[in-house]
């Protein structure tokens, strides 16, 4: 069965699907609006959160159907998944520590690989890993009704950059680093 889209007043669009992992024809419509620098991260946060809620939510029942009602206005984006599952508490594991920011005084030098790999939950929560992306893809992540309904909301002004390119700029970074002090060390 085909997703379904419709215009709702105040310009929320409403999505709704049978439970299914086949999710790229919805992605597109949820992306569509997103500018291209942060299409991939965006995408990736949304399959994150969609995955939750047909697998984990929903029971990868195709009876069940995930809702999404999706809004963008100056360059601001809001999306609200819902699922028909029993909810659940989310781990205290998302709330970890923000990224450093590139206007932070922050220099990749001084972060080792053992503090970057701090930053991530361990592997023995299940979907601990999936709820770290929703946390730093976003700008707001918020579950409701017993954590049946996931509120995210993402800002892409031009002069942001976001949480992922901070990471990756501060792990090309640490990489070049550990790299040269490699190079420096075999010498």
């Amino acid at each position: 069965m085909a997703p379904t889209v419709r215009l709702e007043k105040h310009q929320w669009r409403k999505l709704s699907f049978p439970s299914t992992l086949h999710l790229c024809p919805v992605l597109d419509l949820l992306v569509d609006n997103v500018p291209e620098p942060w299409r991939f991260e965006v995408r990736l946060g949304l399959q994150e959160a969609l995955v939750n809620a047909v697998k984990h939510g929903n029971g990868l029942d195709p009876s069940k159907r995930v809702c999404v009602h999706f809004s963008a206005r100056n360059h601001r984006y809001w999306w609200t998944i819902a699922d028909r599952g029993p909810g659940f508490k989310p781990p205290c594991c998302c709330h970890l520590p923000p990224i450093p920011t590139m206007d932070d005084d922050f220099e990749p030098a001084d972060m080792d690989a053992a503090a970057v790999e701090e930053l991530l939950p361990e592997n023995k929560q299940e979907c601990g890993r999936g709820l770290f992306i929703l946390h730093q893809v976003f700008d707001r992540v918020e579950w409701r009704e017993d954590g049946r309904v996931l509120h995210l909301y993402k800002e892409t002004e031009a002069v942001q950059v976001s949480k992922r390119q901070r990471l990756a700029h501060a792990a090309r970074e640490l990489k070049s680093n550990l790299r040269d002090r490699y190079v420096a060390l075999v010498r």
